[in-house]
């Protein structure tokens, strides 16, 4: 059973920066995916980020691209979102999620997820 639990999350001013981290363990990090995906208030959650542990390939949703970077897992089995530029828009509720072979922004097929990490943007 792949666990993850995330961390990092907090309050953060409007052009701040935040790293949230996601740590794996409990399966095999050969041949998966793993991605951050976030739900705000009154939104559906979405993907923002992803990496593949087959071929290092990111992905990016367009609203964080240019401001957010998701760093392939490390030997700690670790994987990071480092925020930056951050907007209100980004408050949210950040997950990490695993599932196998490569990466994909649809939700459902996500067969393991975190608890999730509070991110607050406000002045």
């Amino acid at each position: 059973q792949v666990q993850l639990v995330e961390s990092g999350g907090g309050l953060v001013q409007p052009g701040g920066s935040l790293t949230l981290s996601c740590a794996i363990s409990g399966g095999p990090l050969e041949g998966v995916a793993i991605g951050w995906f976030r739900q705000g208030p009154g939104k559906e959650r979405e993907e923002v980020a992803c990496v593949s542990t087959i071929d290092g390939t990111t992905h990016y949703a367009e609203s964080v691209k240019g401001r957010f970077t998701i760093s392939r897992v490390d030997t700690n089995s670790t994987t990071y979102l480092q925020m930056s530029s951050l907007n209100t828009d980004d408050t949210a509720v950040y997950y990490c999620a695993a599932k196998a072979s490569y990466c994909s922004n649809l939700t459902n097929i996500y067969p393991w997820w975190g608890q999730g990490a509070q991110v607050t943007v406000s002045s």
